[in-house]
């Protein structure tokens, strides 16, 4: 473990701390071995995006004036959509359509992914407060009636519609012998205050938020979900749009003429962790190299990168295939990928810390202990497993990466 938690000083400095960090248990800041990341032999192998870069800036610069490949005559870079492999991209030396990347099935990464994070030898929080311990007095814990669900602000321009997660409430009702009531709230800040001032009492939270949650809400995340495919999690795409074929690299986001926009303060992919892998891998410092503007979530970066109000942009792959999906003027043609992380988890579930440990029980019960393969509730929410997690080790990435981008833990840098 790295003993300096502080804040940066200088880019140097950051690079230096975050690959000495390094490969912080793992290889590569932001994935892990398995799925995507694990060689046939059943060796460990660092994932795509993240396993190719020096400390001295070596190798191939990203500029788009070596020899590329095929493609479309106004981006050497293109790679033809048939060329894409998801073991090993190559993001050094090719940008695809983000047809590509749907075709391939490259949004997510797999359930082992999610395995390796949960059994990583880590046995200390990275950054901030361990979840709290339920309190051993027993006066101090909350049964309340009704259970308060608080479900994170969604993408696609609206929030989750509560009849796809009614099934899921209906089961909590059934598992804790509370009536359970549906809250859903128009921003991360929301989502932690709804917690932190006793509002909330189970749901869930997205990722960036997660650590916000935890030191701010009271909250104890304790299970990630698996879609029906077998698939976790989320990555992290760097992207343009396709017609942009001067931009070709993240270092070219650095460019006088680039508009950036990045999703909101708090968020992980829309914004802690392109302030360090950018600053990592391409020598680019969000907020020093390039102007950041805040397009208000990942929705609005995509639509914004879309119209031409921005030029490129780091932003969710779920969050852009689901905004496509919903988006009959939208398609995956329209957008170029130069960059793509490893998977990073997706937002928890959690509970408040000091819930009744018979009705954490039934919560328990009603996600982990429930398969919804093959129900509506997994076809409409993507949701089909919940498999338990000790948040310290699952986030560890996420940890690091705020504790890189100097972090801290207050309502106002949500």
């Amino acid at each position: 473990m790295v003993d300096d938690t502080g804040g940066p000083k200088e880019t140097r400095s950051r690079r230096k701390f975050i690959l000495t960090g390094g490969a912080i248990g793992m290889a590569g800041l932001a994935g892990c071995s398995g799925g995507s990341g694990e060689s046939g032999d059943g060796s460990e192998e660092a994932g795509a995006g993240l396993d190719g870069s020096s400390d001295d800036g070596s190798g191939d610069d990203g500029s788009g004036n070596g020899d590329g490949n095929d493609g479309e005559p106004g981006d050497p870079m293109l790679a033809d959509d048939s060329e894409f492999e998801f073991a090993d991209p190559n993001w050094e030396e090719n940008n695809y359509l983000l047809t590509a990347v749907a075709e391939n099935d490259y949004f997510q990464g797999s359930k082992t992914d999610l395995e390796n994070m949960q059994n990583r030898d880590i046995d200390e929080i990275a950054h901030g407060e361990p979840p709290q311990e339920l309190p051993d007095d027993e006066s101090e814990w909350v049964d309340p009636d009704p259970l308060i669900y608080v479900d994170k602000p969604g993408e696609s321009g609206q929030a989750q519609f509560q009849e796809n997660i009614q099934p899921l409430l209906d089961r909590l009702e059934e598992t804790t012998g509370r009536s359970v009531e549906w809250q859903p709230v128009d921003s991360n800040a929301a989502t932690v205050e709804a917690f932190r001032a006793g509002r909330g009492h189970l749901g869930d939270i997205s990722t960036g938020t997660s650590a916000f949650g935890v030191n701010l809400g009271g909250v104890v995340p304790f299970a990630d979900p698996i879609s029906p495919s077998g698939q976790f999690g989320y990555r992290l795409l760097a992207i343009t749009r396709a017609d942009e074929d001067d931009i070709r690299s993240v270092e070219d986001f650095a460019r006088d003429d680039v508009s950036v926009a990045h999703s909101e303060p708090a968020s992980n992919s829309g914004h802690q962790a392109p302030s360090a892998l950018f600053d990592q891998y391409f020598d680019v410092t969000p907020g020093e190299d390039y102007e950041v503007n805040f397009s208000g979530g990942h929705d609005q970066t995509g639509r914004g990168i879309a119209v031409g109000d921005y030029d490129a942009g780091p932003i969710c792959s779920t969050c852009l295939e689901d905004l496509i999906e919903a988006t009959d003027d939208m398609s995956y043609d329209d957008f170029k990928v130069v960059w793509g992380s490893n998977p990073f988890p997706p937002g928890p579930l959690v509970h408040r810390y000091d819930l009744h440990p018979d009705i954490v029980e039934g919560i328990k019960e009603a996600t982990i202990g429930t398969d919804w393969t093959g129900t509506d509730y997994a076809e409409n929410t993507g949701e089909a497993e919940y498999i338990p997690i000790d948040f310290e080790k699952v986030f560890h990435d996420i940890l690091v990466i705020q504790r890189y981008n100097g972090v801290e833990y207050e309502s106002g840098n949500l």
